[in-house]
């Protein structure tokens, strides 16, 4: 059948190998940070579970508003990641 030999749709991404290390280094640090979040609230649970159940706030216990924090903290670290890898520009460069 005619015209069902697709090529390729889109050109090969150049990538910078000095950006892609830098992008990397961003994304371990603010993973680090996010598993250290993460880390408390295994640990809460684990080893303090009562206090788990405690309102702190809102009527809810502090299991549902840590886990909701949780939540908000890896939208927030996604932002800052897209923000800090956004794509830099020759001008940008100095080029």
């Amino acid at each position: 059948m005619a015209g069902l030999d697709h090529g390729q749709v889109h050109p090969k991404e150049i990538e910078d190998p000095l950006i892609a290390a830098r992008n990397a280094r961003y994304g371990m640090v603010l993973f680090l940070i996010y598993l250290a979040f993460y880390g408390g609230f295994v640990a809460l649970n684990a080893f303090s579970p009562t206090q788990m159940e405690t309102t702190p706030a809102l009527g809810l216990n502090l299991a549902i508003l840590y886990g909701f924090a949780l939540i908000v903290a890896a939208m927030v670290l996604a932002l800052i990641y897209a923000w800090l890898c956004r794509a830099v520009s020759a001008a940008d460069q100095g080029k």
